[in-house]
C-alpha cells in the first residue's frame, strides 16, 4: 500500500471535518471557515478583543474581523468599546449565543467522535499528542 503523505492526510481529514460542521452548522446561520472557533473562545473568555482572539487562534487579522462581524450579525456576539482603550473592542456572547453553547458542544463532540471512530482511547490520546508535537504554530 502506497503511503501517502501526512500532510495529504491532515488536509483531507481536516476538509471531511469542514464539510460535516458547515452542514451541521448550516441551520444555525454559523458558516464554515472557522467561526465556531470563534465563538467558543468568546464564550470562554467573554470580554476578549479581536487582537487576542487572533492571537489564541493563530488566524490573520481579516479572518477575525469577518468572522466577529458575521458572528455579530447573527446575533451571537455583541461588541462593546473597551473603556480603558477606545480603539479597541470586548467581544461578549449574547443570550443567543450562551444558549446556542451547548448545541455547539454536543456538534463539536459528534464531529471528534466520527474523526476518532476507528481509534482506540489510547490511539487518540496519542494522535492527540503527536499533532500536537507537530504543530509548529504552538511555538510562537
Amino acid at each position: 500500500m502506497e503511503r501517502k503523505p501526512i500532510g495529504k492526510l491532515i488536509s483531507q481529514l481536516n476538509r471531511q471535518h469542514q464539510k460535516f460542521l458547515t452542514k451541521e452548522l448550516k441551520p444555525f446561520k454559523i458558516g464554515g471557515g472557522g467561526q465556531h472557533s470563534f465563538l467558543i473562545e468568546i464564550l470562554r473568555s467573554p470580554g476578549v478583543n479581536q487582537d487576542k482572539l487572533t492571537t489564541e487562534l493563530k488566524f490573520d487579522k481579516a479572518t477575525t474581523a469577518r468572522a466577529v462581524k458575521q458572528l455579530e450579525e447573527a446575533g451571537y456576539i455583541q461588541r462593546v468599546l473597551d473603556v480603558e482603550d477606545r480603539r479597541s473592542y470586548q467581544l461578549y456572547p449574547t443570550q443567543k449565543g450562551l444558549e446556542f453553547h451547548p448545541i455547539l458542544i454536543q456538534l463539536l463532540d459528534r464531529s471528534h467522535q466520527r474523526l476518532t471512530q476507528q481509534l482506540t482511547t489510547q490511539e487518540t490520546a496519542q494522535l492527540f499528542t503527536l499533532l500536537s508535537k507537530m504543530n509548529p504554530l504552538d511555538d510562537k
